[in-house]
C-alpha cells in the first residue's frame, strides 16, 4: 500500500533518506527503451544519450518516439516503455484517475517555460486592431480579450471558434484555458462523472486535442483557428507564414513547469538503483543544456535536428533553443529563459508545480468534485518524489560530478517552486492554500461546484 507523506514532513523525510542511503548499486534492469514525444523538451533524454550519461550509469538506453501523448502513457503502464517524456499533469491525471487509472511518478522535471500560443493569419488580423502599440509593435503579453470580439464575430456567423491543444490533461490545456479565462473567454468544462469528456460544457472557445507536429498543418487546413503547443511547432508555423505565435507560457506564468520524467510506480520499487541511475544521467544532461549560460544550445540544436529527436529544420528549432522567440511579422524579441532545463532549479520536483495542476484539474471539472487540502497536498506528495530526486542528487555531489550549491538544500523543506514570476490575471498562486486559490476566480468551478 502507498504510504501518503504531507509535505510539510518531506524535509526531514528527505534528509534522512539521503543521508542513510547515498551509495547506489547497479542498476537492476540496464538494457532500457524510455520513450519521447517530438519536442524541443524532450533535450534531457537526447543529451543524455548523445554525451554518454545513460553510458556512464551502466545503462543501455533506446529512446524512441511515440505517437501521442496517451500512447506514450499506455505504454509506459504496461511496461513496453521503461519511463518517458510526460506532460506534467499526466502523472497526476493518472494517479487521480481521470482517463485511464495508474499510479505513476515522477521525481525530475524536465524543464520550466517552452509553450506557445499561435493563431492563424486571419484570425491574428482580426485581433490586431484590438492590441496597445508600444514602440511600433504590439505591446506584451497580449491579453486573450484582443481575441474576444473575434470569437463572438465567429459565434455571430454561427461557427464554432475551435482552438487546438495537445492532451486533456497537458500544460497546454492548462495554460491556454488560463489564458482565455484571464481574457474573459469560457474555454468550457469536463463532466466525467457524466461521461462527458469533451470539455466543451458552456464553451465560448471550443478546445481539441491535436497532436504536436500536426498542430500547423491542422490550422492551415481551417479545422483549427489556433493552438497552444511546444517548440518546434509554434516557430513552424511563422516559418511557414500560415500563424503568428500570441503569447508565450513565459508571458502567463514566468518559469512554469512544463514536462516530467515519469515511470510506473511499481517499476520504480522493483528498479530503485536504475531509476536512480537514470535520474543521475537526466540531471547532467540538464546542467549541460543550461551551463555556462547556454553554452552549449548550438550543439544542442544540432542534436534536436536530427530526425530521430525532433527532426525539424535546424533554424525553427534554433530560434527558441537559443534565447530568441520569433512572434511574425519581424517581431524577434529575446526570451533567453524561453527553454530552462536547469538553472532555477528547474529539475527539481517541487510539490507546489503538482498542486497547481491539481487546481486546474478542479476549475474545469476533470475532479468533478471538491477536495479538501489536505487531498491535494498528499496527492502531490505521492505524485512529485523529490526523496529520489535528493538521493540521486546527493550522490552525484559525493561522485565529485556536481556541486552542494546546484541543487536545493536537501534539508529544508522545498515545497514551493522558487523565483516564479506573477500570473497574468495578477491571481496569487497560493499553493498551500488550494481551495482559496481556486475561489479567487471568476470563470471556473468553485466551492462545491459540479459541472
Amino acid at each position: 500500500m502507498t504510504q501518503y507523506v504531507h509535505p510539510m514532513l518531506a524535509a526531514t523525510l528527505i534528509g534522512l533518506s539521503t543521508l542513510a542511503d547515498a551509495e547506489i548499486g547497479e542498476a537492476e534492469k540496464p538494457d532500457l527503451k524510455l520513450g519521447f514525444i517530438k519536442l524541443t523538451d524532450m533535450a534531457p533524454l537526447a543529451v543524455a544519450w548523445e554525451q554518454g550519461y545513460f553510458m556512464d550509469e551502466g545503462l543501455f538506453v533506446e529512446l524512441e518516439a511515440q505517437a501521442n501523448w496517451k500512447v506514450l502513457l499506455d505504454r509506459v503502464i504496461t511496461g513496453e516503455l521503461d519511463g518517458a517524456h510526460m506532460l506534467a499533469g499526466q502523472p497526476l491525471g493518472a494517479t487521480v484517475g481521470y482517463g485511464t487509472r495508474a499510479n505513476i511518478i515522477t521525481a525530475f522535471s524536465m524543464d520550466l517555460n517552452g509553450n506557445g500560443i499561435t493563431v492563424s493569419n486571419a484570425v491574428w488580423d482580426a485581433m490586431e486592431p484590438n492590441l496597445p502599440v508600444e514602440h511600433g509593435r504590439p505591446a506584451r503579453p497580449v491579453s486573450a480579450s484582443a481575441l474576444k470580439p473575434v470569437v463572438e464575430q465567429t459565434r455571430a456567423n454561427g461557427e464554432r471558434f475551435r482552438m487546438g491543444m495537445v492532451f486533456p490533461v497537458s500544460t497546454h490545456n492548462y495554460e491556454l484555458r488560463y489564458w482565455l479565462a484571464a481574457g474573459g473567454l469560457h474555454p468550457g468544462y469536463y463532466a466525467p462523472q457524466r461521461g462527458d469528456t469533451s470539455g466543451t460544457l458552456d464553451a465560448d472557445v471550443h478546445l481539441s486535442v491535436t497532436p504536436p507536429p500536426q498542430m500547423p498543418a491542422t490550422m492551415e487546413a481551417g479545422t483549427i483557428q489556433g493552438y497552444c503547443v511546444g517548440e518546434p511547432w509554434n516557430q513552424q508555423a511563422v516559418f511557414k507564414g500560415i500563424g503568428v505565435p500570441v503569447i508565450t507560457d513565459y508571458e502567463i506564468w514566468p518559469n512554469n513547469p512544463e514536462k516530467v520524467f515519469g515511470v510506473a510506480e511499481t517499476w520504480a520499487k522493483q528498479n530503485p538503483n536504475t531509476h536512480l541511475r537514470l535520474l543521475r544521467a537526466l540531471i547532467r544532461a540538464a546542467y549541460w543544456l543550461d551551463e555556462n549560460e547556454n553554452a552549449n544550445r548550438e550543439a544542442a540544436v544540432d542534436i534536436l535536428a536530427r530526425p530521430g529527436y525532433v527532426g525539424a529544420d535546424r533554424e525553427v528549432i534554433a530560434n527558441s533553443m537559443t534565447g530568441t522567440f520569433d512572434y511574425g511579422q519581424g517581431d524577434v524579441r529575446t526570451v533567453p529563459d524561453f527553454n530552462v532545463f536547469f538553472r532555477y532549479h528547474a529539475t527539481y520536483p517541487y510539490p507546489s508545480d503538482a498542486i497547481w495542476y491539481l487546481t486546474q484539474m478542479r476549475r474545469w471539472g476533470q475532479i468533478p468534485e471538491a477536495k479538501t487540502d489536505n487531498w491535494y497536498m498528499k496527492t502531490a506528495a505521492q505524485v512529485y518524489r523529490g526523496d529520489l530526486y535528493a538521493k540521486a542528487a546527493t550522490s552525484l555531489i559525493e561522485d565529485g560530478l556536481m556541486d552542494a550549491g546546484d541543487f536545493p538544500d536537501f534539508q529544508a523543506e522545498n515545497f514551493q517552486r522558487p523565483m516564479q514570476g506573477e500570473l497574468i490575471d495578477g491571481v496569487p498562486f497560493t499553493p498551500r492554500e488550494p481551495n482559496a486559490y481556486i475561489d479567487r476566480f471568476t470563470i471556473g468551478l468553485t466551492g462545491s461546484e459540479t459541472p
